[in-house]
Order: C-alpha cells, then structure tokens, then sequence
C-alpha cells in the first residue's frame, strides 16, 4: 500500500516542496484577506501576482532569476492586457504576439514553455477583468501586480536566508543556456512547429478579438480555454485534440459548480488557500498537468471575491464558445499536419529503396 501511494505521486518534480508552498500560501493568503475587508480589486492583482511569483522555487539555482521574470513579465502582461480590452486591434495584436511567444517558448523546453504558460494566463486574466473591479489603468494592474511579486520575492530571500543561503545564488553562462536550448529545438521538426506556432496564433487572436467585439464580462473563461487546450497540440492527433477539449469543458463546469455551490468570497477564500498549498507543493512535472494546476488556480483566484455566482450562464457560454473556437483551430492545425507534415508516398518509397 506503501509502495502504491508513492507511484502515484511520481507525476510531480521529485519530494514536496513544502517551502516553496509555505511561501506561496502566505504570499496570496496577506491580498486575499485584505481584499475580503476592502472589497477592492486591487489586492487581487497583487494576489494573482504573488501566486505567480510563488511558481518558482527559491531553493533552485534558477529559482530568483525565474521569479524576477515570472513578477516582471507576467505585470507587463496583465497591464497589457487590461489596457488592450478596450480596442479590437490592439487585443487581436497582443494575444497573436503572445501565441507566437508561447509557442517559441515550448520550442525551447519545457521550463520555458511553463514561463509562457503564465504569461498567457496573466494576459488573459488582464483581458477579461477590465471594466469589474475598482480600477481603469492598466499601468495600476502591473504595479499591483508586481507589489505582489515583490511581497513574494522578500518571503523567498527570508526562506534562503534561514537555509544559511546566499540570497542571489550564482547564476550560469549565458553560452550553457544557447547549448540547452538548441538541443530542445532540435528535437521537434520545424515543419511541426510551424504549424504548432501557426495554431497558437490564429486561436490566440480569434480568442481575444472574439471577447473584444462581443463585450462578455469575465472574458478569460474563454481565453483561458483556448490557450489552455491549444498550446499542448503539438503534434497529437484529432481524438487528443477533442478530448482535451471535453476535459476542459468538463474543468469549468466542476469550477461552476463549486462557485455557484459556495457562492460566499470568504468561503471560496478559505478553499483556495489550501489548494495553492498543496498545488505549490506539490507541482507537477509535467507539462501537460502543470498548465491544468496553474489555469486552475488563476481562474480561481480570479473568481473567488466575486458576488455573481448565482448566474453561472455567462461563464458557461464563454467556455463553450473557447472550446468550440479550440476545435475549430485543432481540426484545422490536423488538416494542415496531413497535408504538409507528412512525407508524400513517393519520397517514402525512394528513401526505403535507397
């Protein structure tokens, strides 16, 4: 029975990194209570910026440089995203740019691909909260955003410094990374990715102009569906790409569910907490399972001081119309790979004459 549970617990990266969880509880829990007694937005953005501050494990020897990109980047991106709600160009633009930047990331590994994951999440997040909360610039959402990273970087240097830590660790040559990352793009055929890439543009910006034009509030529960379910095609077939389509549909609805069911922000607070714990702790490896862990939780933190969950009906129309457009560009991205991925027959035979 011993040996049983800890297979089932090999899908996340090596023992339970309960530091790094501590730190992410405290960094979102200090936001979240406060915003519970103000009712401002604004301790929600610092709240979404700690937990993705708290991605990163300060104990590795990446893991300051990977939280100062995580807290920067990922403000750049909510602000951008806020401040692009309010014009169809611009949200088309800035959600292709950030498709053909997830999509580059993933050519480069996987870690890199989790930094992108993240980003499109904060971009989405900047997207749809425009027009809810107490604020109206998106400058105020990447400062806030990155206050949060911040307050979580100073638990980070306070968990190294009781380790008997040095608080910068001594980073790599800047020649290792090109190596590593050469190696990784490598491994995909260019022609794949192409495609990959061509996919992630096109559902990105559908996605973000298709919130800009029909004005739905709370619009990440489209794009969060989008860019969740299309940025692990790469080169599956058609059955994976409808069912990770199912899988999301089936995600939000549990999502709804729990909402519509607790209803109460400082029920749905106290529920979230320990998830971003145990979540933190224990992170999954894989690429796949870690964007589900992370769109999870930033939808959460997203929808857990919110008053409406009594009219569950928008956020499912905005789910169904992600995963029906997620389709539609998997289907397409299927096509495209039988047409132009695929060796002719006629090469196929000269190579195994030859």
């Amino acid at each position: 029975m011993r040996t049983l549970f800890r297979r089932s617990l090999r899908w996340h990266a090596g023992p339970p990194a309960w530091g790094a969880a501590l730190m992410a509880g405290l960094g979102c829990g200090l936001p979240l209570m406060l915003g519970l007694f103000t009712s401002h937005s604004g301790f929600l953005w610092a709240a979404t910026g700690a937990f993705q501050a708290g991605l990163a494990n300060p104990f590795h020897r990446l893991g300051m440089l990977r939280m100062t990109l995580l807290t920067g980047l990922g403000a750049i991106s909510a602000g951008l995203g806020f401040w692009a709600a309010s014009h169809p160009l611009p949200s088309l633009a800035s959600f292709a740019l950030m498709g053909l930047l997830l999509a580059l990331l993933q050519r480069y590994g996987t870690e890199l691909g989790k930094l992108g994951a993240g980003l499109a999440a904060c971009l989405c997040l900047g997207q749809g909260q425009a027009g809810l909360g107490n604020l109206h610039n998106g400058l105020a959402v990447g400062a806030l955003f990155a206050i949060g990273g911040l307050w979580v970087m100073l638990l980070a240097f306070a968990l190294r410094a009781s380790q008997g830590m040095r608080l910068w660790p001594l980073m790599p040559r800047l020649g290792n990374f090109a190596k590593v990352m050469r190696r990784h793009a490598r491994r995909l055929p260019q022609r794949l990715w192409v495609i990959h890439a061509m996919a992630c543009v096109t559902a990105a910006a559908l996605a973000g102009l298709a919130v800009n034009l029909s004005g739905l509030p709370r619009g990440y529960w489209l794009t969060m569906t989008v860019m969740t379910t299309i940025q692990m095609d790469f080169n599956g077939s058609l059955e994976r790409g409808i069912q990770r389509c199912l899988g999301s549909l089936v995600g939000a609805l549990i999502l709804i569910g729990l909402g519509s069911w607790l209803q109460s922000p400082a029920l749905l607070v106290a529920c979230m907490l320990p998830l971003i714990v145990f979540s933190r702790a224990f992170i999954a490896q894989h690429y796949g399972l870690f964007v589900v862990q992370t769109t999870v939780c930033f939808v959460l933190l997203a929808e857990c001081l919110s008053l409406d969950w009594h009219l569950p009906q928008l956020r499912l129309y905005n789910t169904l119309l992600g995963a029906a457009l997620a389709l539609l560009v998997a289907y397409l991205a299927h096509r495209a790979r039988l047409r132009w991925a695929t060796p002719a027959p006629a090469m196929v035979q000269a190579h195994q004459g030859e």
